[in-house]
């Protein structure tokens, strides 16, 4: 599968944005997909997941109540939307595809991943 994700920028701090990543190849409902994110000198982190049918959901404790994971299936697309944005959430932020059967944080169980797009949080 290809992952392809869109949807970064500069933005304020208190603002919000809407990642998309959009999946070709296999059946997109066939993977977990997550979000991880990666700051300048820092290592990747994982930020959110969503299990195939969208029905189970986790969060990294620094997002939590303020980005929110769903999917679109019948798009073959998963989005990320942030709000209430810090400076410390800018960072490259990359959708993940896991074909495995347990959702999961950890960024070495995915098996493909996008090309990141970047999001900068002004003060």
């Amino acid at each position: 599968v290809q992952l392809q994700a869109s949807g970064g920028g500069l933005v304020q701090a208190g603002g919000s944005l809407r990642l998309s990543c959009e999946a070709s190849g296999r059946t997109f409902s066939s993977y977990i997909m997550g979000w991880f994110r990666q700051a300048p000198g820092k290592e990747r982190e994982f930020v959110a997941a969503i299990s195939r049918s969208g029905a189970i959901k986790y969060y990294a404790d620094s997002v939590k109540g303020r980005f929110t994971i769903f999917r679109d299936n019948a798009k073959n697309t998963v989005y990320l939307q942030m709000s209430s944005l810090k400076p410390e959430d800018t960072a490259v932020y990359y959708c993940a595809a896991d074909l495995g059967v347990v959702v999961t944080q950890k960024p070495y169980e995915y098996d493909y991943w996008g090309q990141g797009t970047l999001v900068t949080v002004s003060s």
